[in-house]
């Protein structure tokens, strides 16, 4: 089995890249849905959420990620405290799912890892693909096709590490700030090189 890593920056369009690996055969684990998966209400990380931020974070019984996501993109500390719970319940989640998949006979397992540069975790992975679009775009893009406000976009893009930077330090680059079929024709070119390669 060959475990790839797929990551990019906000706004870059990491979900569009995964659906186009999974019509390939991929089998896709997306940090993301791990990390609403370790604090749904009544989990460890529930609890620990709570226990760190207080009350105010809790609406209608669940963690209100809107609100902690306010303050976790405008306060480094927060985010750090954030992270020191919510990243060693999301790698156990996803090597759990990894080991499921591998049990069910996945030959190609993409897992989609927003924070993959940032949090050091390139060796794990037999080949990382980073999907690209300069950072003016992708502000344009959360501003325009998430909604949100020019300042949290920045905010948030700020938070992460340079754009360059990780097409740097990327084997395999999708540069997706084109046409759909374009974002296509790398991918599967991409594809081809991932499962050839020895």
């Amino acid at each position: 089995m060959k475990l790839i890593g797929l990551t990019g920056g906000a706004g870059s369009g990491k979900s569009t890249v995964a659906a186009m690996l999974r019509d390939l055969g991929a089998e896709v684990l997306d940090a993301d849905v791990a990390a609403h998966t370790v604090y749904e209400p009544g989990s460890l990380g529930f609890d620990l959420v709570e226990s760190e931020f207080g009350p105010d974070y809790i609406r209608d019984g669940k963690i209100d990620r809107a609100r902690l996501g306010e303050l976790v993109f405008r306060d480094a500390d927060a985010r750090a405290r954030l992270n020191a719970i919510v990243h060693p319940l999301v790698r156990e989640w996803m090597a759990a799912q990894t080991a499921n998949a591998l049990m069910h006979g996945a030959m190609v397992v993409v897992q989609d890892v927003p924070l993959l540069f940032e949090n050091g975790l390139e060796n794990l992975y037999s080949d990382v693909l980073l999907v690209y679009v300069p950072e003016p775009v992708q502000i344009r893009r959360l501003v325009e096709g998430r909604g949100l406000a020019e300042d949290r976009a920045r905010a948030m893009v700020a938070a992460q590490m340079p754009i360059d930077e990780k097409k740097a330090r990327a084997r395999h680059v999708i540069d997706n700030s084109g046409t759909r079929d374009e974002t296509r024709a790398q991918v599967e070119r991409a594809w081809a090189e991932l499962t050839s390669a020895s």
